[in-house]
């Protein structure tokens, strides 16, 4: 699924710096570090992390990683924005359907004035086509 032919996952950290031994937090000892390993060993995902988000997605635009996996919205759509404002989709997976929707706010500001920019509103819909079939396929034969 997505196009994508080396899945190498990273997680994102949750708190600054990946919580910098607990002193920031401790939800990366307690809940992702854990996540992440059991992952790997019973369901053989290549993943890693958490790693500090702060460079991480830098890390995988440089190849290092194919997919990162963002622990909340706006963590995810700022680098995601940073690279590519206009062809940028989120992908909301783990729901009994493909969920698509553009990477930017609703606009309101410069609603209804024919100035907005639906690169990414067809690149949403495009997406959700694409794999939206093979997502309900692959859902609904798990379960």
């Amino acid at each position: 699924m997505l196009g994508i032919p080396r899945k190498k996952i990273v997680v994102a950290a949750l708190n600054p710096h990946s919580g910098e031994g607990g002193l920031l937090g401790s939800e990366e000892a307690s809940y992702i570090e854990p996540a992440v390993a059991r992952a790997r060993r019973e369901d053989s995902i290549d993943v890693y992390g958490p790693f500090a988000a702060d460079s991480v997605f830098f890390r995988a635009s440089k190849g290092e990683f194919d997919i990162v996996v963002s622990l909340y919205h706006d963590q995810g759509h700022i680098a995601a924005k940073m690279l590519d404002f206009y062809s940028t989709v989120s992908l909301n997976i783990g729901l009994p359907f493909l969920r698509t929707s553009v990477d930017h706010g609703t606009a309101f500001d410069i609603a209804g004035k024919g100035i907005a920019n639906e690169s990414s509103m067809v690149h949403a819909i495009s997406k959700a086509f694409q794999y939206g079939h093979d997502y309900r396929e692959r859902f609904f034969r798990s379960q």
